[in-house]
């Protein structure tokens, strides 16, 4: 059975140009969040989501940033009016790369006291003059690799990274398939954790100079029109026209029996992650708690077709 979704293979060599290439190329992502972050100066307090990934505080915890959790609504949009004083910013998240418009919207109140965490929205233009943050891995076959804008673009001082040592798992799906390379997709996580921040090694700018990312967005357009379609009028969360955003990481399809769900995904090797896990329950509001237990961020990647999806609503609809 031909396995869906999961980490990516080693991305092949195609025509393409970098959609970020004059971003300030780094690393990681969260290494690309605590550049802005550094960038600030004085900083006194960082609002963030409660339903996000845990790596996110990394940085702050590094620079010795104070932080406040905010709720988000199943709109998965900011659920609190929240009101910023002086040296205080907002990281906002373009979750599952849906909610490019609703970023534009808010942009407009917080200004430059918004930091964008764009690493499920690897193709959500910048806003200019907004700080903005993404990630990679998520969307391509690289191992690492992060982009930031809106900050200090002076990184002559740093050295540059090397993939070599976190990048087996992308080797190996591409060989010998997902589940003989997940181990090492594990461990190759792992090693991202707690990194000095450097420049984006070259091994991972070749790859992203030559990916056709048209075709990369098309595809995904097309998938995620499809689960729409056939799941939309189930799905509890309230999602964005497609129109309005430009390409999607997944198809996030809330359902009260997620958790259930989920599991018999997987058995049929289509590989639903979970965002995030809790690892800090106590922090999160009961509504994020939920939101990572049942919402399924169904895979509508360019690897896949129409025939892929189908047999994913087969699953769900079994």
């Amino acid at each position: 059975m031909k396995p869906i979704g999961g980490y990516f293979e080693i991305a092949d060599r195609e025509q393409g140009v970098f959609i970020h290439k004059d971003g300030i190329l780094l690393n990681t992502g969260r290494n690309a969040l605590e550049w802005i972050l550094r960038s600030l100066g004085k900083v006194k307090r960082v609002y963030i989501p409660s339903y996000t990934c845990d790596v996110v505080l990394e940085p702050l915890v590094r620079l010795g940033i104070p932080w406040t959790y905010y709720k988000i609504d199943k709109c998965l949009e900011v659920a609190e009016n929240l009101s910023l004083n002086s040296n205080e910013y907002i990281i906002v998240n373009n979750y599952f790369g849906i909610k490019d418009a609703y970023i534009q919207n808010i942009a407009k109140k917080y200004g430059n006291q918004l930091i964008v965490d764009c690493a499920q929205a690897l193709f959500a233009k910048p806003i200019t003059g907004i700080k903005t943050c993404y990630s990679a891995r998520k969307f391509v076959g690289v191992s690492d690799g992060g982009v930031a804008y809106g900050c200090n673009a002076d990184t002559t001082f740093l050295t540059e990274d090397d993939s070599s040592t976190h990048s087996q798992h992308l080797f190996i799906r591409k060989q010998r398939g997902a589940e003989a390379g997940f181990a090492d997709y594990q461990k190759d996580e792992e090693l991202l954790d707690n990194q000095e921040t450097k420049k984006m090694s070259f091994f991972t700018a070749d790859i992203l100079e030559h990916i056709d990312y048209q075709n990369v967005v098309k595809k995904r357009r097309a998938n995620y029109s499809f689960l729409s379609y056939e799941l939309g009028p189930r799905n509890l969360l309230c999602l964005p026209s497609i129109d309005t955003f430009v390409a999607p990481m997944c198809y996030p399809f809330m359902v009260a029996n997620g958790v259930e769900l989920r599991k018999i995904l997987i058995e049929n090797k289509v590989f639903v992650p979970k965002f995030w896990p809790n690892e800090r329950i106590p922090e999160m509001q009961i509504e994020e708690y939920v939101l990572s237990e049942v919402v399924l961020p169904l895979p509508c990647d360019q690897r896949y077709g129409e025939e892929d999806m189908k047999r994913i609503i087969d699953i769900i609809n079994y």
